[in-house]
């Protein structure tokens, strides 16, 4: 008698996928009770896992072979690096490696953007991240459907792939485009007050 593999297959996949979602819930359950849902609490390996996973799985097969439809010029470069500066340095910082105090204290932690989790990503995924942001996480979605949005995310994807050899000269450009906080930006209406020959507000 002749057994189909095929059904015996689909089971064992299914059980060890109940397994594995299982386990990791249970992790997540003991360390609640230690910690409460805490986002100070550093992600275990197995959340660690499962956020790389959720980003993997965040974008739909036919979103994944897309391809990046802007052109990989300078231009293209600089308009992503400045929307980046100005959108997503705050938690990513502006070399990528996501060690800002925001990005740091996101519960999972913002990623890398320069490592091989990321970089491995296809643009199309990239890019539908980008658009749609991924639940249950710090990433949001900034996409808003229109073309002018759509072409933006695509540039910041020709931007993304230039994180693991971005020169230190851009970074520090980048820094002036970063947003100011309303101290910073007083400090640069004084300084500005103070070199044209103003005088500044407080002076008598």
């Amino acid at each position: 008698m002749r057994i189909n593999a095929r059904p015996i297959a689909w089971f064992l996949t299914g059980a060890l996928g109940v397994l594995v979602v299982s386990c990791a819930a249970g992790v997540i359950y003991f360390k609640a009770g230690a910690h409460g849902f805490s986002a100070r609490a550093r992600p275990t390996s197995v959340e660690k896992f499962a956020a790389r996973e959720a980003r993997s799985m965040a974008a739909p097969s036919d979103a994944k072979t897309k391809t990046n439809p802007v052109p990989n010029s300078q231009q293209v470069i600089t308009e992503g690096m400045a929307h980046w500066a100005d959108h997503c340095a705050v938690c990513h910082s502006n070399d990528g490696s996501g060690q800002t105090l925001m990005g740091q204290n996101m519960y999972p932690p913002a990623p890398d953007m320069r490592k091989r989790e990321s970089q491995g990503l296809t643009d199309g995924e990239l890019f539908y991240v980008i658009e749609n942001g991924i639940r249950l996480s710090g990433m949001p979605a900034w996409g808003n459907g229109s073309k002018e949005s759509e072409d933006a995310s695509w540039k910041l994807v020709r931007f993304i792939r230039r994180l693991p050899d971005l020169p230190p000269e851009d970074v520090e450009r980048m820094e002036k485009l970063n947003p100011k906080s309303p101290d910073e930006l007083r400090e640069e209406q004084e300084e500005d007050q103070f070199l044209s020959g103003q005088p500044s507000k407080g002076t008598h």
